[in-house]
């Protein structure tokens, strides 16, 4: 199962979206660094998740909600 989620920065209240099969091990990943591109931002909160067992779906939904309408999406209909 595949899952596609959505993290807050409770430094600075961004978000991060992506994709994973092990959302726990993912959120202790993000908090400890080891995910270069966000470092400065931790720690984060998971605040919204979907799970998917098609592994091309959820890539699919993740670029949706990396999209312009994806985040007006996400806005009004998730979080």
């Amino acid at each position: 199962m595949h899952k596609v989620y959505i993290l807050e920065s409770l430094k600075d209240k961004s978000r991060y979206i992506g994709v994973t099969i092990n959302l726990a091990n993912r959120l202790k990943e993000h908090n400890s660094g080891e995910t270069k591109s966000n470092k400065s931002k931790i720690p984060y909160k998971l605040i919204w998740y979907c799970v998917f067992s098609n592994k091309l779906r959820a890539y699919e939904f993740e670029r949706y909600l990396k999209s312009s309408s994806g985040y007006a999406f996400t806005k009004k209909h998730l979080i």
